[in-house]
């Protein structure tokens, strides 16, 4: 029985082979491995031994030779495969043990070069990697050592692996392969600013943690990041205490982020509760932003997740815990913070550094056969223009640009009221427009008086303006483009209403 080896990653490499030599099989290895196990007093036969061909190239070109693939590939109850490697002198080669350049590794590395990652691309291992897991019936194929015990343990009892085992190795061999050529892609992609919509797609992700259960008990989920970590995002945070994140934490979470992240360097709090925002004040102190956050709606934001984007100090942490929270994220917590959140150990801390960098990137939804892939919605607006008569005042203007952003992030048909820098009510997620303002202005009640409006999408009708007007609302923002857009401005011209076009559309489902 013939085994080669041939390892990047040699952890329990040396035990492995030892094994194998006990059990009276051959082995063949090249370049660093070989070097490692003969160290070891292992008697190795090189792979140049066998092909008659020397290793070339700065050793690109070892073990792509007939003589090695052959008796990989060779199917060994197929009588015209026999002889043709009996007459090519071709000895099959029964097990093989095969681990990659460490492409990724090196990618990750601080100021990698190019050509540094291309020379780590790796040509020979998935080759014979692929030819082992085609033929795995006859082949047993090892990419990762945590395969070493079970195959030592079937060939210690019977001589060979089991084909089940075989199966799930060669399995194993193509979800491996897959991972690293695209890997390798996506480098090469964002290296070049290629274009991401091609008429294929590939991605690849890498588990982070099983989770107890997705959005309900009853769904199995687990969490998965990008193979080159994205800064600001969850995935790069480092949790401080507290329980395990859930499914639905890491959803809110997310959408928290999103949402802080429109609002840059402006000291800010933000509040979810099921993928809406219930809360969002900036304010110089992040404190006072976070209690005008609490004080807009107390009922939400009961088990909700809060993002800020500045660290938070005991006077904010002393805030907190007077409420059930599931998670807050922050990029640090003073030392004063921590021990007062310590009096609620299960409260999960998020410690998130270049909290407000935003990837520019694209979005990808699953759907029942198939997959949508869009741009990140990372521009605010077109155009401001002021279509009314009345212009709205330099106060009302960035009042009016911060319910931008917080309806920009909120479930359509969505409307967002806000005053002094805070989301006072929100109308997330209606099937029409008056629907949802209604629902926003009950949920204000009077602090609704002097409010600005904000509507992800146009009027169809001037039922919301005539709306705003009765409740006190003094300035909208719209993306205007509708035919009956004339309709609601001069609603807004009669009820003495500045109103503003983005020109740009936020629906978000």
């Amino acid at each position: 029985m013939r085994a080669l080896i041939s390892v990047s990653n040699k952890t329990g490499i040396v035990e492995f082979a030892q094994k194998l030599a006990e059990m009276g099989w051959e082995i063949l290895s090249t370049g660093g491995t070989a070097k490692a196990l003969r160290a070891a007093g292992l008697d190795i036969i090189g792979v140049s031994d066998v092909t008659g061909f020397p290793e070339c190239l700065d050793g690109r070109v070892k073990t792509l030779h007939p003589k090695i693939h052959g008796g990989i590939l060779g199917i060994r109850n197929n009588p015209d495969h026999q002889k043709q490697m009996a007459d090519l002198d071709i000895t099959p080669i029964d097990l093989l043990v095969i681990n990659l350049y460490p492409f990724k590794n090196t990618i990750l590395k601080e100021g990698v070069v190019f050509e540094d990652a291309i020379e780590n691309i790796d040509i020979g291992g998935p080759t014979m990697l692929r030819s082992a897991a085609k033929n795995f019936n006859d082949v047993t194929v090892i990419v990762d050592p945590d395969d070493y015990p079970v195959v030592l343990s079937e060939l210690e009892a019977q001589g060979k692996t089991h084909v089940e085992t075989r199966y799930r190795l060669a399995l194993k061999v193509f979800e491996t392969t897959s991972h690293y050529d695209t890997m390798i892609a996506d480098y090469l992609r964002k290296t070049a600013k290629g274009e991401v919509l091609q008429d294929t797609i590939t991605m690849t992700f890498e588990k982070v943690q099983d989770l107890r259960y997705g959005e309900n008990p009853h769904q199995k989920a687990a969490f998965y990041a990008d193979v080159v970590p994205v800064k600001g995002a969850l995935t790069s945070a480092k949790q401080l205490q507290g329980k395990e994140l859930s499914y639905n934490n890491i959803n809110d979470t997310n959408g928290a982020l999103e949402i802080l992240k429109e609002y840059g360097d402006e000291p800010t709090i933000v509040a979810v509760k099921h993928a809406n925002p219930c809360g969002i004040a900036s304010d110089n102190e992040i404190s006072v932003a976070y209690k005008k956050a609490y004080d807009s709606d107390p009922v939400s934001i009961y088990g909700g997740i809060i993002a800020s984007n500045r660290e938070i100090d005991a006077l904010a942490a002393k805030l907190m815990i007077e409420t059930f929270l599931e998670v807050v994220v922050a990029p640090g917590f003073t030392k004063e913070a921590l021990e007062i959140f310590a009096a609620k150990p299960n409260l999960r801390l998020l410690d998130l550094q270049d909290i407000t960098f935003n990837e520019p990137g694209y979005d990808v939804k699953k759907v029942m056969g198939g997959l949508l892939v869009q741009e990140r919605d990372t521009q605010l607006y077109d155009a401001l223009k002021v279509v009314t008569k009345r212009q709205p005042t330099e106060e009302e203007m960035a009042e009016l640009l911060f319910a931008w952003k917080a309806v920009k992030n909120t479930k359509s048909n969505a409307i967002s009221l806000t005053k002094n820098k805070c989301l006072i009510a929100n109308g997330p997620g209606q099937v029409n427009r008056i629907g949802a303002l209604e629902n926003a202005i009950r949920q204000a009640k009077e602090t609704v008086i002097g409010s600005v409006m904000a509507s992800d999408a146009f009027f169809p009708f001037d039922d919301c303006v005539k709306a705003a007007a009765v409740a006190g609302i003094t300035a909208i923002i719209q993306p205007g483009g509708a035919g009956r857009d004339e309709d609601s401005i001069k609603a807004c011209d009669v009820a003495g209403i500045a109103m503003v076009f983005t020109g740009m559309r936020h629906f978000k489902h």
